[in-house]
């Protein structure tokens, strides 16, 4: 999973789904606070049953003091703990796994950067690039999977033996309105004769709850929050498609 951004309904609906799956090891790609109301509550979850967190751009700079940043961002700075910060700059920035013959390698946005963004359309560079060995990754073996979250949108490629996927967002879904993470089915330790599968996994959730939360709190930003929440639309992209408040 990836992409939680602060936003508890959603992570806790696709938390009910894994159990209910009998899941028992979850990752997360990263961006854990930031952008929904409960980025603190986020941490602690993720804490608490995810096996390994790695580093997302807004786990690497909204942890840290900027006298400079807009109040939206210093809200939600403050709405975390000092130890919540702690954790957040101290999470790695990839990691890697075997499954069926297979060396997996996640991480949040590149193998070149938490800032490095690598969109579904993309080059072939940039898809190669993608399983390159780099100061971010590692020295080690070149993974044969590559599993990312950031750009918010769920998908699977395979170009010459490669697969690459995208997690989508649990928390702030920028391709259809309902939370998305992958399932990933394989044999620890096995080989390439064994079974290996990626499934993207859509999970509703209850949207205006959320969007409540956020509005109780007095979180900033909320109607840009309230509106890519609803429609998946990128804030960017509101004034132009005419996405307003009474409109959303």
């Amino acid at each position: 999973m990836s992409d939680v951004h602060g936003n508890v309904t959603a992570f806790e609906a696709v938390l009910r789904d894994i159990d209910a799956r009998g899941i028992t090891t979850v990752l997360n790609l990263g961006d854990v606070a930031g952008k929904g109301p409960r980025g603190s509550r986020a941490v602690a979850l993720s804490r608490e049953r995810c096996a390994v967190t790695v580093r997302g751009n807004w786990d690497d700079f909204l942890p840290r003091p900027d006298p400079h940043r807009d109040p939206e961002f210093v809200w939600w700075h403050e709405e975390l703990t000092d130890e919540d910060r702690e954790w957040l700059v101290t999470l790695p920035l990839s990691h890697d796994l075997e499954l069926s013959g297979r060396r997996v390698r996640l991480f949040h946005a590149s193998a070149q950067s938490v800032y490095t963004r690598v969109r579904f359309r993309h080059t072939e560079e940039e898809f190669a690039g993608m399983f390159a060995a780099t100061e971010l990754t590692g020295d080690g073996p070149e993974p044969t999977v590559v599993g990312y979250g950031d750009v918010h949108d769920a998908y699977i490629e395979t170009f010459r033996g490669r697969t690459l996927f995208n997690t989508g967002s649990v928390g702030n879904p920028l391709d259809e309105p309902t939370a998305s993470y992958v399932v990933l089915e394989g044999v620890p330790g096995g080989t390439a004769q064994d079974p290996f599968g990626i499934q993207v996994v859509r999970v509703p959730y209850d949207v205006e709850a959320e969007i409540e939360v956020a509005r109780s709190l007095g979180m900033p930003a909320l109607e840009p929050y309230a509106i890519e929440l609803r429609t998946a639309v990128y804030r960017g992209l509101h004034e132009s498609l005419g996405l307003t408040p009474a409109r959303s």
